[in-house]
């Protein structure tokens, strides 16, 4: 395996509390990577890694996976680590195919890629495990208002009309009866999504069939499911299109939003901006799956119609997929050292200073940790 894509900044990450029943972020204050490796890998094992080692997948994770890529060459300073941000669907694709040790998704693996993974791991089949939360903005470029610092607000309904083409105007009266002190103008509405495959759009289109079924119809997908607007491809490409050009409106993970407005969602009765914040209120209204197939694994059923106070519900879990045992057995050390690093104290704080993450709660971690020490590492 151990090939070596080039790296290419795009997007980041926001790890937040998960569900009721785990602790509020910030508990974890562990000062070092190699203290929190609780899994039973040692600062030994990681220090003893040498080669390359590549991951690909899902463009959200880039600014994080860039700084963990850098604190892990101080816990295995002769191991080389790239990442390809070339979207989920890709990076799940080339995990599959042998090329790369991990990959990067912001959907769980599917049945059939569970299956398939039997193909690539030595044993066993491959799982997945959440290495952060991270709202989805509904980002917008109107002057007046986004160059304001203002929100627009919209309902589910509303938002889903939009990227179905039924809204095709910024005055439209359904956006402005939701918007009485706004001056809307009188401008074509321009969508903007993704291009390629992408968990990003899988789950942002997962929110629209959830909390809007009788406006949005398509089948859940990560490819965008009409010819509304323009396609752009990764989280850069869709947030520099709507940059370019007065009237646009997509979708794309709110830490790389910069100055672009962003839609306050309807929760209840009330409209609630995006925020990590807001973003964890609704991770802490959903539940774990425990009916997926295969072992090790740690999915979240995000609850889209959640009415919690101040929550917001449109949120993306990005995981980390690995196998339990590799053909190599370098490949299999270093996954085991890899995810130990970036669930840990240390590799969340890293992520957070370099893209605004909170860190993962212990209690969640704890299970994290529990999967990884599954990989068969001898």
């Amino acid at each position: 395996m151990n090939n070596h894509f080039p790296l290419r900044a795009t997007a980041a990450v926001c790890g937040i509390a998960l569900l009721a029943s785990l602790a509020a972020c910030g508990d974890n204050t562990a000062s070092t990577a190699t203290t929190a490796m609780a899994d039973g890998t040692t600062a030994a094992d990681a220090a003893s890694l040498s080669g390359e080692y590549a991951g690909a997948g899902a463009s959200s994770q880039q600014t994080a996976v860039e700084a963990w890529i850098e604190g892990f060459r101080g816990v295995a300073p002769n191991a080389t680590v790239a990442y390809n941000p070339s979207g989920s669907g890709a990076g799940v694709s080339a995990f599959l195919s042998g090329s790369t040790a991990w990959a990067g998704s912001d959907k769980a693996l599917s049945d059939d890629e569970v299956a398939a993974s039997k193909d690539v791991c030595a044993s066993g089949t491959a799982f997945d495990v959440p290495v952060y939360i991270s709202p989805i903005a509904v980002a917008f470029n109107l002057q007046g208002v986004s160059d304001a610092g203002k929100h627009i607000n919209m309902d589910a309904a509303t938002i889903a009309d939009v990227f179905a083409g039924r809204i095709t105007r910024w005055n439209d009266e359904r956006i402005a009866a939701q918007n009485p002190d706004l001056k809307l103008p009188d401008l074509a509405i321009t969508v903007v999504h993704r291009s390629d495959k992408s968990g990003t759009t899988l789950n942002f289109v997962s929110y629209l069939k959830d909390a809007a079924p009788g406006q949005w119809d398509y089948e859940l997908s990560e490819n965008w499911p009409n010819e509304v607007g323009q396609g752009a491809k990764g989280t850069s490409g869709v947030v520099s299109t709507i940059q370019q050009a007065n009237g646009t409106i997509g979708y794309a993970d709110f830490s790389q939003v910069g100055e672009l407005g962003s839609v306050a969602v309807k929760v209840g009765d009330d409209y609630t901006p995006i925020s990590a914040e807001a973003g964890s209120k609704v991770i802490a209204d959903s539940q774990l799956d425990t009916s997926v197939d295969g072992d090790n694994r740690i999915v979240v059923t995000i609850n889209h119609t959640t009415k919690a106070a101040g929550a917001y519900p449109i949120v993306l879990v990005s995981y980390d997929i690995v196998c339990p045992a590799y053909k190599d057995p370098q490949d299999a050390r270093f996954a085991k050292a890899w995810l130990s690093y970036v669930t840990s104290a240390e590799g969340q704080h890293t992520a957070q200073a370099a893209a605004g993450v909170a860190p993962l709660p212990e209690t969640l971690t704890g299970r994290i940790a529990a999967s990884i020490g599954q990989i068969k590492a001898e």
